[in-house]
């Protein structure tokens, strides 16, 4: 393609790291005077902004580029980016008609890559240098009412199941001074609600502006203090770096909304052991305990692996007792799917489909309950309501309650507000709520 693309698309999957990934290239493309294309057939460039985590990732991959040729023979420039890109991008490369191939550590070269193609060469960039790749982003200037502000970057973990380590690479934390100017810029745009992400959010350490060494209860009590902003949550934790500091922050800091997702992944010793996640299914639930002491309301959300190498009936029932131990409002659940590179693709003793898929039902139908359980249990609540965008009925309105819950409403609110409301029924997935009519004065 000799003419430079003058619209682009981005299609991102997986984890909220990706979608902040994909608006940050969205960002730099339209730096470059490029305009966005809602659908991908309008774009001269389509970015894939690809997740590694799950099996046939790679395989979906082509799906998508063989999807972007069109009925004319023509096709858009193509770049891939991302986890996929990252550990496969020669094969990529090797095995599709692609222009672009781009590392999550990299994308912020991804105006001169596209330049690069241009002229007719294949252009990658799969490098992870140490330097921090957010300083060569552009200040943020557009917000909705919820952001994303990634602090924290790669893991150190290293569980047998787990591709980031090798794709994101390193545990790194952003600065203090740059994540604080980061969030003024999206309180500024018109972000009411910043969610804090890291694939170990809660190992993010920092110095602030006084030389002091934070942790990232340092760095919520900080963005406490910032006019216009009024919510904070943090997304992905680990047990091993939730501290105590960080646990009296959700007691304490009024912003920090009651929601912790802390994936547990078993709820068995011997797979927890297998998995190298570090921590016991005893120690886990302790952990739950000293969260709720201090928020009692607070609202659990978790991760959970079945079918692991090796993992028996019985390792499978000490997962499900788990989960009635902790009565989870929301939750992720997968069947064990090999990643090539990691130790536990290598491990003895794979589990038969069948028996994931068994396993996989039973677990998301306890989970399923819970969350039912949680929803009913908030019926009559009064509590603020964050609008995020209109409903499908004339004037409703659907925003998310301090619990991470999905509310639909009737209201005249507008994108951004917080609404009174009174929970009033419950469905499976969501909440229907009332406006709360002040009481004349």
């Amino acid at each position: 393609m000799s003419t430079p693309p003058k619209s682009f698309h981005v299609k991102s999957f997986g984890c909220q790291m990706n979608v902040y990934d994909g608006e940050r290239m969205a960002e730099l493309m339209t730096a470059q005077g490029m305009t966005v294309a809602t659908d991908a057939a309008e774009a001269d460039l389509v970015v894939l902004n690809t997740c590694h985590i799950r099996e046939r990732a790679t395989e979906k991959v082509y799906s998508d580029i063989g999807r972007l040729r069109r009925e004319d023979g023509s096709r858009p420039m193509i770049a891939v980016a991302g986890c996929v890109a990252q550990a496969e991008g020669a094969e990529i490369a090797r095995r599709a008609k692609v222009d672009v191939v781009v590392g999550p550590q990299a994308y912020h070269n991804l105006p001169s890559l596209v330049a690069e193609a241009g002229s007719g060469q294949l252009a990658i960039d799969t490098d992870m240098p140490p330097e921090s790749k957010f300083g060569a982003l552009a200040p943020r200037r557009r917000s909705g009412p919820t952001a994303f502000l990634t602090v924290q970057e790669g893991c150190d973990k290293f569980c047998t199941y787990c591709v980031v380590p090798y794709t994101r690479g390193a545990e790194v934390s952003r600065p203090w001074a740059a994540l604080m100017d980061e969030a003024r810029a999206l309180v500024d745009a018109g972000a009411r609600e910043i969610t804090l992400l890291g694939q170990n959010v809660n190992a993010w350490t920092g110095e602030d502006e006084a030389g002091r060494t934070q942790g990232l209860d340092g760095l919520i009590r900080a963005l406490d203090r910032l006019p216009g902003l009024a919510r904070i949550r943090y997304t992905t934790s680990h047990p091993n770096d939730m501290t105590q500091g960080l646990i009296d922050a959700h007691g304490d800091v009024e912003k920090l909304m009651p929601y912790l997702h802390l994936p547990v992944q078993s709820g068995s010793d011997r797979v927890l052991k297998a998995m190298n996640r570090s921590h016991t299914r005893d120690g886990y639930l302790r952990l739950l305990d000293r969260v709720r002491a201090v928020r009692p309301d607070i609202a659990l959300s978790g991760d959970f692996i079945v079918g692991f190498p090796g993992e028996t009936d019985a390792e499978f029932a000490d997962t499900l007792r788990l989960v009635d131990a902790v009565g989870y409002a929301q939750a992720f659940s997968f069947k064990y799917s090999p990643r090539p590179g990691t130790p536990a693709a290598d491990y003895a003793g794979p589990v038969p489909a069948d028996v994931m898929d068994d396993r996989l039902q039973q677990l998301q139908a306890a989970l399923l309950r819970d969350q039912q359980a949680f929803n009913a249990a908030a019926v009559g609540r009064a509590t603020q309501v964050l609008i995020e965008r209109r409903g499908k009925l004339p004037g409703q309105m659907l925003g998310k309650s301090p619990w991470l819950q999905s509310v639909h409403l009737i209201t005249d609110a507008r994108i951004g507000d917080l609404v009174e409301v009174d929970l009033v029924a419950a469905g499976p997935v969501s909440l229907s709520g009332r406006e709360r009519v002040a009481a004349a004065a």
